[in-house]
């Protein structure tokens, strides 16, 4: 049995419960959320376990709710209607820590359940970020780079780009984490397989596996970028026929549901010229293994196709962004206008304290790039907001962490990222 690994979102789950009634731990199927609920319940009970318990939580949800506490339900949304007696027991208990619900994913709004607003909070889980699955050299605190004293960074070694490729194939799914690739890629084919077929239940109009397969191989070849729907619905046609834009749409709004897929939302902020930003969103799985497994990619592959591993890197940078953006409550964006400036990352706090990114492979031009990129990116935001800015990296599969001291830009290699 693997030895327990660490998550970030662990305190926040733990916070959130000593806060609120109940705490729901959304994300995808593996990423881990039962282990933590587990390790944090006194009692548990598992809906999947049998349709007979299922129906039970159906008829008679409060048989379901007793037990010690805090008490987690596993696959809360097999019965919609243990959310509606969660939250009437709470009311009824007046206390915090009662409950911990986990799903793999969210059933479709219903006009009969009520939003929990007040009683249940909600904390995502990602997959694990490399500082979480012990790749990451701890040099670098993501944290302090907010601060406002801070000033440089500094560090060597870390992951090389061959050891990249392999998290990038691997993945950050607690138990492939010490896979091989070729295991994982077993793994990760079954995942998708299963991914094409479920059908949320009262959610969502039942799934083509042929057609959603079709779409998780356009979504992958588009990974990290502002295609639009109709498009990927004619890159999937390419694979198989008839697959509309509406019907994509329900395909995409379901691997959404399912913690599958997400949305990097456009930064919207003031700039000095009349300069138009974009709003399209960019696209990425929750984990980049997924487009590796989807596109049947090999390290070998990837490293004769740069163009490819530079956006799945990306990818990977964005999954452990959003994770260390989610311990300081913040959110994670992208930044692109008319001109066609493009700045990969802003991380953006509550306070309105924002922090840029680009993400580049490496090597002096692309590096050179980055730095300009965010300059210019800093140049159009009106006084106001450049006054919130907390500074500016290029995060990179480099070996080598360091503060360019013309621009003040600091150069960071991902692997040497943590936060405490």
């Amino acid at each position: 049995m693997t030895d327990y690994l660490h998550r970030i979102a662990e305190k926040e789950i733990n916070e959130t419960l000593l806060a609120m009634g109940a705490v729901l731990i959304q994300g995808a199927r593996a990423v881990g959320k039962s282990t933590i609920a587990k390790k944090l319940a006194k009692s548990d009970i598992s809906l999947d376990s049998s349709v007979a318990l299922i129906e039970l939580a159906k008829i008679s949800p409060n048989v379901i709710l007793t037990g010690q506490t805090p008490r987690f339900i596993d696959e809360w949304q097999l019965a919609p209607s243990i959310w509606n007696a969660v939250r009437h027991e709470i009311d009824k208990r007046q206390t915090t820590a009662q409950f911990i619900l986990a799903g793999s994913a969210t059933p479709a709004d219903d006009v009969t359940r009520h939003t929990g607003a007040g009683r249940i909070g909600r904390v995502t889980l990602m997959p694990m970020t490399l500082f979480e699955s012990g790749d990451s050299t701890k040099q670098v605190n993501f944290k302090k780079l907010f601060e406002d004293n801070f000033s440089t960074v500094a560090g060597y070694g870390g992951l090389t780009v061959e050891q990249y490729v392999k998290r990038i194939i691997v993945g950050g799914f607690p138990n492939l984490i010490n896979k091989s690739e070729k295991q994982a890629h077993i793994y990760l084919s079954n995942y998708l397989d299963d991914i094409s077929r479920v059908n949320l239940g009262t959610a969502i109009t039942k799934t083509d596996p042929v057609r959603m397969k079709a779409l998780l191989r356009a979504i992958s070849r588009n990974i990290a970028t502002e295609i639009p729907i109709s498009k990927l619905a004619n890159e999937a046609q390419l694979d198989t026929e008839n697959l509309s834009a509406q019907t994509a749409r329900k395909y995409i709004d379901q691997l959404s549901q399912l913690f599958v897929l997400q949305e990097l939302p456009a930064w919207s902020t003031h700039i000095r010229s009349n300069v138009r930003q974009r709003v399209s969103p960019k696209w990425f799985f929750c984990d980049p293994s997924l487009a590796t497994a989807s596109l049947a990619l090999s390290s070998d592959k990837l490293l004769k196709d740069l163009n490819t591993l530079g956006y799945l890197f990306e990818a990977l940078v964005i999954r452990d962004l959003r994770v260390y953006a989610q311990a300081l409550d913040a959110e994670v964006f992208h930044y692109r206008d008319e001109t066609g400036l493009e700045v990969d990352a802003i991380i953006e706090l509550r306070n309105g304290k924002w922090f840029a990114c680009e993400i580049k492979l490496g090597g002096d031009f692309s590096i050179a790039e980055g730095i300009s990129n965010l300059i210019k990116l800093r140049n159009k935001v009106v006084e106001s907001k450049s006054k919130n800015i907390a500074g500016m990296c290029v995060i990179t599969a480099g070996k080598e962490s360091y503060t360019d001291p013309k621009s003040g830009v600091h150069i960071i290699a991902l692997s040497h990222i943590f936060i405490d």
